[in-house]
Formats: structure tokens, sequence, C-alpha cells
């Protein structure tokens, strides 16, 4: 498939999950580097970004959506809508690895790789998982991978914390299906951007998300700051998310914007969309503030380095 160019824009661990959901790039890029080694250039760039990002904040506000990439009451199908931007040089500050680190950039969203149906039983996993526990504020996460659970301020393995409970609250045909899920999110990822699926693996942090209207309680609340993936994370490659709940009918707010120079572009969840996109700094990012009702999603996130790659979850 081939990329359409645009003619504007320029250019769980329960670690992890934390910097993902707490704040932006702004507020964080401190804790990700604390105690790292990393060359001066690389910080005064990232410095530079942060300062770039909160001059985007203050200058672009929700009312000013530009253009919005895909409505909810649109059917993207069969075909992914895809949306070519530059790539960034982010990528020249990792490895590089052929056939997999992006040489084309780009934002694309496809109602046709997830049913409905299938959406729905994601959903209603990630409601029996969360109905555990949860956050005291407003953004609560679900990590099948390392068992990550929020809880009150603080994060818990779920599979230890209830240890034989899980039996009654997962399936093995969940799952199966979160797996088979995640494999047709990387193969459309794949064809799209032209890789080799065999070259690009999972990674951490992929994750169940659940937003509402609460107000924040701590940092980790505070999912709506803008943020570059392969900044807090320099494993990623690509992103994806996987839209559990509709934009306008399960809650108001949330939808997905695109910081870009020339305006802001957004897209609406939709039951069963996917949206993806290649994760360095050219795909600023970040979620509109949810004011009410329930906003589920699935974070899947994806790698070129084989080092970073974790496996689809087990039930013990």
């Amino acid at each position: 498939m081939t990329i359409q160019r645009r003619s504007n824009p320029k250019a769980p661990d329960a670690n992890g999950i934390e910097k993902k959901i707490k704040r932006g790039n702004a507020l964080r890029q401190a804790s990700a580097w604390r105690g790292s080694r990393v060359p001066l250039l690389v910080l005064l760039a990232g410095l530079v970004v942060c300062a770039a990002a909160a001059w985007l904040v203050l200058a672009s506000g929700d009312a000013e959506i530009t253009e919005t990439l895909a409505g909810k009451g649109e059917l993207v199908a069969p075909e992914p809508r895809v949306f070519s931007v530059p790539c960034s040089e982010d990528y020249d500050n990792h490895q590089r690895y052929p056939g997999c680190t992006p040489l084309k950039c780009g934002r694309a969203i496809t109602d046709a790789v997830v049913t409905r149906e299938e959406a729905q039983m994601l959903r209603r996993l990630a409601e029996r998982g969360l109905s555990l526990a949860g956050s005291e504020g407003g953004a609560s996460i679900l990590d099948l991978h390392s068992g990550a659970l929020s809880m009150g301020k603080q994060f818990v393995n779920i599979y230890r914390y209830f240890g034989e409970q899980i039996g009654e609250v997962f399936t093995q045909e969940d799952f199966q299906l979160y797996s088979d899920v995640r494999a047709r999110i990387q193969a459309v990822v794949a064809e799209t951007f032209g890789l080799d699926p065999a070259l690009m693996f999972l990674t951490k942090p992929t994750f169940f998300s659940r937003i509402n209207s609460t107000g924040a309680q701590t940092q980790h609340d505070e999912y709506w700051h803008p943020h570059i993936d392969k900044v807090t994370y320099g494993s990623f490659d690509y992103t994806s998310l996987l839209y559990l709940s509709d934009y306008g009918s399960d809650f108001g707010g949330g939808r997905f914007i695109f910081m870009d120079p020339s305006g802001n572009r957004t897209v609406e969840p939709r039951t069963g969309r996917v949206s993806f996109f290649s994760s360095g700094s050219e795909n600023l990012h970040r979620v509109e503030q949810v004011t009410w009702g329930t906003r589920f999603a699935i974070t899947v996130s994806f790698t070129c380095d084989p080092a970073h790659a974790i496996t689809d979850p087990a039930l013990p």
C-alpha cells in the first residue's frame, strides 16, 4: 500500500505504564532520563522538543482543531485512510533495523481490522479486570503482559495480588482474542508502512486504558499532556490504538489529537477503530480531557529492536 502524502504537515511493566499515562514529555523528560548517560546533544535536543510541545499547547487549544482525520460517524473501510508526514530525526539517535525502522512516516486509521463485536468483547475483558481495583483519579490501566493494574494511587500485579481469582475473571478465549487482534493490528501496520512483519515486535508498555472525568488525584492521572512516544520510550517505532468505545455517545472529549505546526488534527474514537502512526516527533500528540462518560482503548506498541520484544500474555 502506498502512503498518500499530505501537502502541509512538517515536520507493563508498572514503571513504564506510569510514565505513559501520568504526563507528557514536557513534564516528564527529566525523570525519563534521570540516572542515564545521555549525550549532551541528545539532552539539548530533547529540551528543544519539550519547549516546542509546551508552546504548541499554549498556541493550539482544542477549539482550534483544523481538521478531523476520521469522524466517529464515518466507516473507514476497506482500506486504511493514510496520511504521510516527513520522518523526524529521532530515529537517527537509535540503531536502525533494515526492513523495520521507519523510512516513510505517517499516521493511518482503519475500521476494517477489528469488528465492533470483537472490540466489545475486549471492552468487557477490560471492565472485568479493572473492576477489581482502579485509580482514584480519572485514568486507570490494565496491562495483561506485566500484570500492572491501577489500584488507588499505585499499581499492583493483578496475577500475584488476586492469585487464583484471576481464573474467575479472564478465560483462555479472552487471551486468544487479544492475541488474534494484536496480530491483525501488527499486520496492517506492516502493510501500510511497507515493513516485514517478522522484523517488528510487540513491546511494552501495551495496555488497556479506562478514562473518565474524575479529577486527577496524582500525576499518574494526567493523561492529557502532549508527548512523543519515541522520546519517552526509545524502543518505540510504531504506536497503535484500538478504541473500545464511541466518542459522543459513550463519552465526551477524549479525542486523539496530532499537534502539527500547521494546526491540530484529530481522530474521533469509534468502537473497533484502529489508529496507528510512526512513533517519532513527527507525530507529537495528546488526548483531550474526557468531560463525561468513560473512554476505553488499548495501546499496542511495536519496536524494531528484538531486545525489547515481549510476547502475548498467557493466563496463569
